[in-house]
């Protein structure tokens, strides 16, 4: 019986056999274009077309966050500029397959450069890149094998179409050997309350098809053939975690009745139901990028103002926390105008985009004024990428002259910890958005496979960070949150709770497991485990040290 471990999603356990998915296609081959180009680039052209179709009926049959990631993949393939690409190549005498291969490969080291929101995207273009080199081979895509039996899911990584359109009812759990906790697998696992076990080293030379195995997404360890005593304690306690998560649902708390309020983050007005019927208190995190991202200009204040009402409406006399327009040159917009930067994720992004282009800034927290005053929602309101008190001070004093009653920040830059004091002095309340602020603390981009080890918010610089926030926040009697994906982690709330956070907001489904982990300790055992966590070398040793 060995154990292997990774980086736990959810708090799940499953008991059943490894199905391993296939390796991934060859590469092309080198050989030089044989057939006629004008013949060949039609031939990529129709695999382009079917992979894109294929794309967009899985996004309409997965729904949710993934149908959003599937979306995406599908104009991956519909892009002009990567037919243009392929046809440049054919006529340099290169094969249909190994031009595709290419272009795609160009395509994603330009993202992955980039970093951000960007390079999110480019971690996916393999995938369509495979999906087209097989079309034209006359393959199946490499995918999720059948299975008539219930299985752990054991691959390198998975692509964004696989993990969206599971088979839930015979996939109990997911293995990867590459991924962290903010990779798109971690992120649609959790969507899908699936217990998924992500980052395990040497996974792929010891699982075996066909072996019985245990995943413990609360302990992120994998067990291979277990004994009977084992899976019989395993199958026990999986029972308990889900009449735990399964009982009726109650306000955010601790054991010891301290609350601990439970938001979610939502991207547009379609995930209010969802995460009401899922337990949210309120809202933490309301993305507003979904009016902007593919628009040719900024929408108007009324246009801004109809979105937003609607979304508050869904929560009368809760809170509701927007962020407004999170963009910049890695999230590139026509109408910003800013230059392509060198390094994106250190430049004009953020508040430093709309402060550059202030109109617009206006208009939407006009919008957003306008949309509280015409419902009953408790609305807070906070800036990206806040990095000082001056910036602080811009953007609350800009809100207050627009009426807005709640103003924050967010604390995505570690400067804004370090300053944690003078920012509270200015701010209503500040939220702390896990998934930046370890790539900035860790200088680890969390899209990049090389340093994906790095990206962990375990780690026991970024708890300290959160601990000076937490501190500033108390002596200054304000609110500090967490937004990021950490708040999803049932083990890792619990210490954020103990490091002084005082809500926590999260995917709506993680919303019943971070809430059955609360119930299980007091405020004083939170901050024993936070305390052992700050104290670790590392992000595994922090989280051993938190358990």
């Amino acid at each position: 019986m060995g154990a292997l471990a990774g980086i736990g999603v959810g708090r799940g356990i499953a008991v059943a056999r490894v199905l391993r998915m296939p390796e991934p296609l060859e590469p092309p081959t080198d050989e030089p274009l044989t057939g006629d180009v004008d013949a060949e680039h039609e031939r990529v052209r129709a695999a382009l077309d079917h992979v894109a179709d294929e794309l967009d009926a899985r996004a309409a049959a997965a729904g949710g966050e993934a149908q959003a990631v599937l979306e995406a993949a599908a104009l991956m393939a519909q892009d002009p500029a990567v037919l243009a690409d392929v046809r440049t190549r054919l006529e340099d005498g290169v094969n249909a397959e190994r031009a595709v291969w290419d272009a795609y490969a160009g395509f994603r080291d330009m993202l992955t450069a980039m970093g951000g929101y960007m390079a999110e995207r480019a971690t996916d273009l393999d995938d369509v890149a495979q999906r087209v080199v097989a079309r034209l081979r006359g393959v199946p895509a490499p995918g999720v094998p059948a299975s008539d039996q219930p299985c752990i899911l054991v691959a390198r990584d998975l692509a964004p179409a696989d993990t969206a359109t599971l088979d839930l009812a015979r996939t109990l759990a997911l293995v990867t050997e590459e991924g962290g906790p903010t990779s798109h697998t971690a992120i649609l696992a959790r969507s899908k309350s699936l217990p998924a076990v992500v980052g395990v080293a040497g996974l792929l030379d010891a699982a075996v098809e066909g072996q019985r195995a245990i995943v413990d997404a609360r302990a992120g360890t994998v067990v291979l053939d277990p004994d009977d005593a084992s899976v019989d304690g395993a199958l026990a306690e999986r029972e308990a975690r889900l009449a735990a998560a399964a009982a009726p649902l109650t306000e955010g708390a601790l054991a010891d009745g301290t609350r601990v309020p439970l938001l979610a983050n939502i991207g547009s007005p379609r995930d209010a139901a969802a995460a009401i019927e899922l337990g949210a208190e309120g809202v933490g995190l309301f993305r507003t990028e979904f009016l902007f991202l593919d628009a040719p200009a900024a929408p108007s204040v009324e246009q801004q103002t109809a979105s937003y009402t609607e979304v508050l409406r869904a929560f009368p006399g809760r809170r509701v926390i927007a962020r407004v327009l999170d963009a910049g040159a890695d999230k590139p917009l026509a109408f910003l105008g800013e230059a392509r930067e060198e390094n994106p994720a250190l430049g004009l992004r953020g508040l430093r985009a709309l402060r550059a282009n202030e109109p617009i800034l206006r208009d939407q927290l006009t919008a957003l004024a306008n949309a509280a005053a015409a419902t009953e929602a408790e609305l807070w309101v906070m800036a990206p990428m806040v990095a000082d008190v001056e910036e602080a001070e811009y953007f609350v004093a800009l809100g207050r002259e627009l009426g807005l009653q709640t103003v924050g920040a967010m604390a995505e830059v570690p400067s804004i910890a370090v300053l944690a004091d003078q920012v509270l002095e200015v701010c209503d309340f500040v939220s702390i958005g896990t998934n930046d602020l370890t790539q900035y603390t860790l200088a680890a981009d969390r899209q990049l496979g090389s340093v994906a080890a790095m990206q962990d918010p375990w780690h026991p610089a970024v708890l300290r960070l959160v601990k000076m926030l937490g501190d500033a926040g108390a002596r200054a009697g304000k609110h500090v949150g967490v937004c990021g994906e950490a708040a999803a982690d049932p083990a890792l709330a619990v210490v954020l709770v103990g490091l002084g956070v005082t809500t926590l907001s999260m995917s709506a489904s993680a919303l019943a497991d971070v809430r059955a982990e609360l119930l299980t300790v007091t405020l004083e055992e939170a901050r024993a485990r936070a305390e052992r966590a700050l104290g670790a070398r590392s992000a595994a040793e922090a989280r051993a040290a938190a358990a």
